[in-house]
């Protein structure tokens, strides 16, 4: 028996990433490569189109919206999503410039011939395993024959938990089940699962409302975890590589202005959310949230591309052409102090 019950096959699931666009057609503007909006007094600016979701790993998207939004000639629009596969479909379709998505997604839409580069790594380390409280679930042993959620099958919270069942010898004894992030504490708090593994904020939540305890950080079962990256199209380059190359200098020294702005970062980004900021602020006082280390690698996509093929979740694991680290790589991070440095 699987080692996982997800509701949707592989193939089912490529269907309905591909499905979903006109889904996204109705939720997402449809934009070009020429974006521009008004500034005033005749003024047109650019607009560069971010999808995002609402996890302190995309916290660059609500901050470039933030100090763009009133001043520069580039205005970074900051779309919030509520499915990392509703994002793919956008990206792959043109509604949005650029995606901060799930990683292992990043490998599925490059094999399905969506000629997708990774530019970036959001940040590492913020990612947490949580469990009902009345469980009394201490350790991942305890986990044997409960129910756990995941962003999505093509998630590496997913490879997570299956490598790490496989270390243990516990091939098998968890049921792990697809959930939007945002409707994870609920769920939970519902009944309706035991324990779910996620970006944050979403884990905090539960553990301030005192409805869940901590079974694990993701560092402790994958040092130098990669939850969430950045995913452009190879035409968005082409037809404008300066532009590629202010949003990803703009999104690499946001987040390290939030790591020594954790309560501004916080607040900034709550309101984006709609949630309020006391769970992003206690990850940010709790935890070690590594910014600084967001240039793709080769070999660490080769790894999660591996890791997928190792547990069924695709055929092969060609990702020839996914990272293109030239924009990441020529990121200056000395002199980001003010949150209006984050754009120089």
């Amino acid at each position: 028996m699987k080692s996982w019950k997800i509701i949707l096959g592989a193939a089912l699931a490529l269907a309905v990433i591909a499905g979903l666009y006109f889904m996204t057609q109705d939720s997402v503007p449809t934009v070009s490569s020429n974006h521009q909006a008004s500034a005033g007094a005749g003024k047109e600016r650019k607009v560069f189109k971010m999808g995002y979701m609402p996890v302190i790993t995309n916290l660059a998207a609500p901050l470039l919206n933030h100090v763009s939004k009133d001043k520069g000639d580039i205005y970074f629009e900051a779309l919030k999503f509520s499915s990392f596969a509703e994002m793919g479909s956008a990206l792959r379709n043109g509604n949005i410039q650029a995606a901060f998505i799930i990683a292992p997604l990043s490998v599925v839409l490059r094999q399905q011939g969506v000629d997708a580069k990774v530019v970036m790594i959001g940040n590492r380390h913020e990612s947490t395993l949580v469990a009902k409280k009345e469980l009394n679930i201490t350790k991942f042993e305890d986990l044997a024959g409960k129910k756990v959620a995941v962003p999505m099958r093509f998630s590496g919270h997913n490879l997570a938990l299956l490598e790490e069942m496989d270390k243990r010898g516990m091939k098998g004894q968890l049921n792990i089940v697809e959930l939007n992030p945002p409707d994870m504490p609920s769920a939970m708090a519902a009944g309706s699962m035991d324990a779910y593994f996620v970006g944050e904020p979403f884990a905090a939540r539960s553990l301030v409302n005192g409805s869940a305890t901590l079974v694990h950080h993701v560092e402790d079962l994958w040092p130098g975890f990669i939850c969430n990256l950045v995913v452009v199209r190879q035409e968005s380059i082409a037809q404008d590589p300066e532009l590629m190359r202010q949003f990803v200098r703009g999104a690499a020294r946001a987040n390290l202005w939030a790591k020594s702005h954790q309560e501004q970062a916080a607040e900034i980004a709550a309101q984006y959310w709609s949630q309020k900021p006391d769970a992003a602020k206690l990850v940010f006082s709790s935890r070690t949230v590594v910014f600084d280390k967001f240039v793709p690698k080769q070999e660490e996509m080769q790894q999660i591309a591996n890791l997928m093929v190792k547990h069924g979740l695709i055929e092969k694991n060609n990702i020839d052409g996914l990272v293109d680290d030239q924009f990441a790589a020529s990121v200056k991070i000395e002199d980001v102090r003010e949150l209006t440095d984050i754009l120089q």
